[in-house]
C-alpha cells in the first residue's frame, strides 16, 4: 500500500465522527464484525482503533435517534483503506464464516467490499492497485469503473491469521452525500484545495489532492436538492482533514472566511484524530474539522 497519499502536504481525511441510536449495539458491530478494537469508551460514546494508539472512527449516542433518511446530506460512506490484498482476502474470508451479506467491486484503481452498519451507515473497505496502474488522461482525470470483483485471486492471498483490521489500516477517504453538486464542488477546489479528478455524470465527482484517486467523493444520488442532516439524525456528525501547517491552517481559514463560510472552534468534536485547529461546515450542512496532527 502507497501510504504517501495519506500523509502530508496531502489534504487527507483522518477521523469520522458518527451518530448511532444504540452504542452497545454498534460497538458490538465494529469490533466483532469490522475489526476494530475499543481504545476509549463511556456510557455514550466509543473511540475504535485498529492500531491501539489512534482513532480512525467514533461513535456517539443519539438520544431518541431519528433514521437514515433519503433527501438529506451526510454520509455515503467512510472508506478503510487496508495495506495488501492479504489482508482483504482475510477480512473476506472473516465476513464468509460470519455469513455477513457483503457488496464488492472492482474499480480498476481499487479493489472494494462495502458494507452497512446497523444505523445504516456506509462502510467501504478496500486496497488501492499500485498507482502506476493507474490510468490518467491528458485533462488530469483518472480512469474509474465499477466492475465485478474477481473474489479468486483476493482469496488466494489469505492466509487465515484474521486478528481485526491490520494495525497500518487508515482512512482512505470519505464519500459524502451533497445536496447540490456545483455548490460542493465550488467548495471543496475553490475554498479548499482539492482536485477533480473523476466525473460520472452530473450527480457524482471525485477529488483529491496529490493525485490520489479520491480522498473525498461526492454525489447526489440520495439527497439531490435536500436537506442537511438533523442533531437527531444517525450518521455523519463530523470528519476530520490533517492541514500540511500552520501557516496553511491560516491561508484556510482566511479562504473559508472571505467566500462566507464559518470559522469556529467545534464544543464537540471527537477527542481523537487530531487537536482541533478550527471547524467549518460545508454548502450541504456537513461539519469538518481541521489538524495539523498527523503524518
Amino acid at each position: 500500500m502507497a501510504t504517501h497519499f495519506h500523509k502530508k502536504p496531502n489534504l487527507y481525511p483522518a477521523h469520522v465522527q458518527l451518530k448511532v441510536s444504540d452504542i452497545v449495539r454498534s460497538i458490538e458491530y465494529y469490533t466483532t464484525v469490522i475489526g476494530f478494537k475499543v481504545l476509549q469508551q463511556t456510557e455514550t460514546e466509543a473511540y475504535l482503533t485498529a492500531d491501539g494508539q489512534t482513532s480512525l472512527v467514533s461513535l456517539v449516542e443519539v438520544q431518541n435517534a431519528q433514521p437514515l433518511k433519503q433527501g438529506f446530506a451526510g454520509l455515503y460512506h467512510l472508506a478503510l483503506l487496508l495495506p495488501s490484498r492479504k489482508d482483504l482476502g482475510n477480512i473476506v474470508q472473516h465476513f464468509v464464516n460470519l455469513n455477513v451479506r457483503i457488496g464488492a467491486a472492482d474499480h480498476d484503481v481499487s479493489e472494494a467490499l462495502y458494507l452497512n452498519d446497523p444505523d445504516g451507515n456506509g462502510i467501504e473497505i478496500y486496497i488501492d492497485r499500485h498507482e502506476s496502474e493507474w490510468t490518467w488522461n491528458q485533462d488530469e482525470q483518472v480512469h474509474m469503473v465499477t466492475e465485478q470483483l474477481n473474489f479468486q485471486p483476493i482469496l488466494a492471498a489469505a492466509d487465515g491469521n484474521w486478528n481485526g483490521l491490520p494495525a497500518d489500516t487508515v482512512m482512505g477517504h470519505v464519500h459524502l452525500s451533497v445536496v447540490n453538486l456545483d455548490k460542493s464542488e465550488q467548495f471543496y477546489t475553490n475554498v479548499l484545495d482539492y482536485n477533480v479528478v473523476t466525473r460520472y455524470g452530473a450527480q457524482a465527482l471525485f477529488v483529491s489532492t496529490g493525485k490520489y484517486h479520491h480522498h473525498f467523493g461526492l454525489n447526489t444520488w440520495n439527497s439531490n436538492n435536500g436537506h442537511a442532516p438533523t442533531n437527531d439524525m444517525v450518521g455523519l456528525k463530523s470528519f476530520t482533514v490533517v492541514l500540511k501547517d500552520a501557516q496553511y491552517a491560516e491561508e484556510v481559514k482566511q479562504s473559508l472566511t472571505t467566500n462566507g463560510f464559518i470559522v469556529e472552534n467545534f464544543t464537540e468534536a471527537p477527542a481523537y484524530g487530531g487537536t482541533q485547529l478550527f471547524s467549518t461546515v460545508d454548502p450541504n450542512g456537513l461539519r469538518i474539522i481541521f489538524t495539523l496532527d498527523g503524518e
